[in-house]
């Protein structure tokens, strides 16, 4: 074994390998975009480069990702490389400086349908004689089918709406909307009045619940 401790040169000073190795490496996951992050240390310089690689858990191969080699930025996309909802997988990155390379740092382990978060769908109004209709987009992931449309969070699990309807500011009542529904008329509403209205997405593995939509107000006949 050796008594040698490998060194680094940054700014003029020496430090060992690990000092400059990335910090905090971890996923974030929405609407199955699953990005790896990390931090730089704070006795690295910005010159500093990037690698990761990823692996299906089990397997004993590394793969590089192959638009996260020698990148100065602190993320990396692996949505492509991760795109079965039902594996799980690791991710590793490691610094290199003036031709030095630091230890890899490991993520824990991955698994995208369980741990993405989900956006608000994106809501439309139309108001009739009957009531207010509203109609709700899901979140789209970033995957695509082969004809090139984007596939939906919905059609990766399951997943449902909650309405908000306010007046005054004031909420009055929720409507729960199934996922695979087009769409959803509140009716007995009064008289040329204005309504204001949210949503939120719902998860149902883990019952995780997405932010509100943005505010929407109609005014009824």
């Amino acid at each position: 074994m050796s008594c040698f401790m490998t060194l680094v040169s940054i700014s003029g000073k020496e430090y060992p390998l690990d000092v400059f190795a990335p910090q905090e490496v971890k996923f974030h996951s929405l609407d199955y975009r699953n990005v790896l992050h990390w931090k730089q240390h704070a006795n690295s310089t910005n010159d500093q480069q990037y690698f990761v690689q990823w692996k299906v858990y089990g397997e004993k191969q590394w793969t590089n990702a192959e638009k996260c080699h020698g990148i100065s930025r602190l993320f990396c996309d692996l949505s492509k490389e991760m795109s079965d909802p039902r594996e799980w997988y690791y991710a590793r990155v490691h610094a290199a400086h003036s031709g030095t390379q630091s230890p890899w740092v490991l993520s824990a382990r991955f698994n995208p349908k369980w741990e993405t978060s989900v956006s608000p769908p994106t809501m439309k109004l139309h108001v009739t004689e009957k009531g207010i209709v509203v109609r709700l987009k899901p979140p789209r992931s970033p995957h695509r089918r082969p004809n090139g449309s984007w596939i939906s969070v919905r059609r990766l699990q399951r997943m449902s709406f909650t309405i908000h309807l306010m007046q005054s500011d004031v909420e009055e009542e929720t409507f729960e909307m199934e996922g695979c529904a087009k769409q959803l008329l509140i009716s007995d509403l009064s008289p040329v009045t204005t309504y204001c209205l949210t949503a939120e997405s719902r998860l149902h593995l883990l019952d995780r619940r997405s932010t509100r939509s943005p505010r929407a107000c109609i005014t009824t006949l």
